[in-house]
């Protein structure tokens, strides 16, 4: 009887646990809200960044509106809420925000210590340097004895430390809490490098004037795989998060775009009709509507447009694609399949 009680029991969970179409507990708290709350950087331009008017604009900007199309249809109903290094994984521990999407790296302490769930890399990035130009310095083995800037609560202080250590060099470090501070120390002249991400430094160098009087360094001294974060103990909304860059990734692959999207749904392609949902009902698993692909696409564009336009050939940043290019042109942007 005991055994029967048991297999009645367990049967009864895989059945509950593996039904199809279920939304999570934050997906229904967000729809419930109306809006999602989307954790971002305090301003950093092609990431995310307010201009004069309170508009936020850069590729996780990008992000968290494309999942609020996907939910809401609407891609306006998203609040950003920006937060310092230290206080962002505590804003989402906390329940005040939903997603973190803050150009943060996903390091194994962060992924099991911290109730965090990094999701995608929808930036490959590594850390590197900034001096100014008139230093002459040209590579970062050159800053033996240097002082350098860099921001408290981040990875690229440990990334700093194992650098100088791992050549032999000694140096100074002057930390700061926020990222605004550490550049005016730089540009102060209170250090002689600058060390962030390096997608960062080409960000950062806009605010000092003049650009060619500071140079990026051409080390890259870390890996720095950046991408959003939820709350660990709910995998349906994790799911939400990844399936929205891999819409924007397998969209790019396939040729869809934000112009034509609307149109791709005649299209004869098996991948791309079941991408726009014209076959199969893949949104349900994630508790979106059919056509969630498609609202992401139409909102924000593939995730080749979103590059271009907030980092790459389209922005001021001008940043190559480099590593970010799709698998099928020798990068690593890679999105499962849908089926």
């Amino acid at each position: 009887m005991r055994i029967l009680v048991g297999w009645i029991w367990v049967m009864v969970i895989a059945v509950t646990t593996a039904s199809p179409g279920w939304a999570g507990p934050t997906l229904d708290a967000v729809k419930a809200r109306g809006v999602l709350n989307c954790g971002v950087t305090l301003g950093l331009a092609g990431f995310s960044a307010p201009d004069d008017k309170g508009n936020w604009t850069g590729i996780d900007v990008d992000f968290c509106k494309g999942m609020a199309a996907a939910i809401f249809g609407a891609e306006a109903k998203v609040k950003f809420i920006p937060l310092t290094s230290k206080e962002r994984f505590t804003a989402l521990q906390s329940g005040e925000i939903d997603v973190l999407a803050r150009n943060t790296t996903w390091t194994m302490s962060r992924d099991t210590t911290q109730g965090l769930a990094f999701s995608v890399i929808n930036y490959f990035d590594g850390q590197g340097f900034m001096v100014k130009t008139a230093s002459g310095v040209t590579s970062a083995k050159q800053l033996g004895g240097a002082t350098v800037c860099v921001q408290s609560g981040t990875t690229s202080e440990l990334n700093l430390a194992d650098f100088f250590r791992t050549n032999g060099l000694p140096y100074k470090v002057v930390v700061f809490d926020k990222n605004d501070e550490t550049l005016s120390a730089y540009n102060a002249g209170r250090c002689d490098a600058f060390t962030t991400d390096a997608s960062s430094l080409y960000s950062e160098r806009l605010k000092l004037g003049a650009a060619d009087a500071h140079r990026v360094l051409p080390e890259i001294i870390s890996k720095e795989p950046l991408g959003p974060a939820v709350r660990q103990g709910d995998e349906q909304w994790l799911n939400v998060v990844k399936w929205t860059h891999f819409a924007m990734v397998g969209a790019e692959e396939l040729g869809i775009n934000r112009g034509n999207v609307r149109g791709q749904v005649n299209s004869a392609n098996p991948e791309i009709r079941r991408l726009t949902g014209v076959e199969g009902d893949f949104g349900k698993g994630l508790g979106l509507s059919r056509d969630w692909a498609v609202r992401i696409i139409e909102a924000v564009g593939n995730y080749g447009e979103s590059f271009e336009r907030n980092l790459g050939s389209g922005s001021r940043l001008a940043i190559a694609r480099g590593q970010n290019r799709l698998w099928t042109e020798g990068g690593l942007q890679y999105a499962p399949p849908v089926r």
